[in-house]
């Protein structure tokens, strides 16, 4: 027999992905409770949990009269795991996303390695050493880079000392997992990427913010061009295969 939290999480993310893709567009109602149940082979109640799951991280709105109404993606939970993993499997990661997240490192990071620089302890600096040098090991092919990459910018922000910020890294890590994952597959892109890391860490050491801000900046613009060719080429290569079929 299949656990329930099984049977709701199939659920979930067969209809977060087709909110995501547009098969319920924005304004659109779902299907009623029995056409859903027919249609994905399930209960009511796992419907009704479902449906919960979905409001709850603003993907649709439940009215008595009207029905459970999509929303659009203004009032989505961006950074929820579940709706960056749904947005990223469904082919969301486009031109607009790219120009968006970049922004909003550009705002953070940069004030982000002036603190840390200003505030790193040497136990901060410490850990930011293990994460750097677990990067080269596995450009080396020796472990994972992108966990070690997202602990590494991690470390930088808890090097800050502020609770909030701290916070923050939590759900920053999950959008930035999504555009890692895609930046590694750029050939050489991480082996091209850690000078630009060693000279942010050397700068935080030497508690130089001006020039940690410098390195952290280089830092977002490589991942940007990086992002952008691992992009285009999925879409190259999804045209190819179209055109195929």
């Amino acid at each position: 027999m299949i656990p329930r939290q099984t049977i709701h999480d199939d659920v979930l993310n067969r209809l977060g992905a087709d909110i995501c893709t547009g098969v319920y567009p924005a304004g659109a109602v779902l299907p009623p409770e029995p056409d859903l149940c027919e249609l994905l082979g399930v209960s009511r109640i796992v419907i009704r949990e479902a449906v919960k799951s979905l409001s709850a991280r603003g993907l649709v709105s439940v009215r008595r009269r009207t029905g459970t109404l999509v929303q659009s993606s203004e009032n989505w939970q961006l950074f929820d795991p579940k709706v960056v993993v749904w947005r990223a499997s469904t082919g969301m990661i486009d031109e607009k996303y790219i120009a968006d997240l970049m922004e909003l490192r550009r705002v953070i990071e940069p004030a982000a390695v002036r603190y840390a620089a200003q505030r790193a302890s040497a136990e901060d600096l410490a850990l930011m050493r293990h994460h750097l040098d677990a990067m080269a090991n596995a450009i080396n092919g020796k472990g994972e880079y992108v966990p070690a990459d997202l602990a590494f910018h991690g470390a930088i922000l808890d090097a800050c000392h502020n609770q909030f910020l701290r916070q923050m890294q939590q759900a920053i890590n999950v959008i930035l997992e999504v555009s890692f994952d895609l930046c590694i597959q750029v050939p050489d892109g991480p082996a091209r990427s850690q000078p630009l890391h060693e000279a942010l860490l050397s700068a935080i050491a030497a508690r130089d913010p001006v020039q940690a801000e410098q390195a952290v900046l280089e830092i977002i613009e490589r991942a940007e061009n990086d992002l952008h060719a691992s992009v285009n080429k999925s879409m190259v290569t999804n045209s190819h295969e179209n055109n195929q079929n």
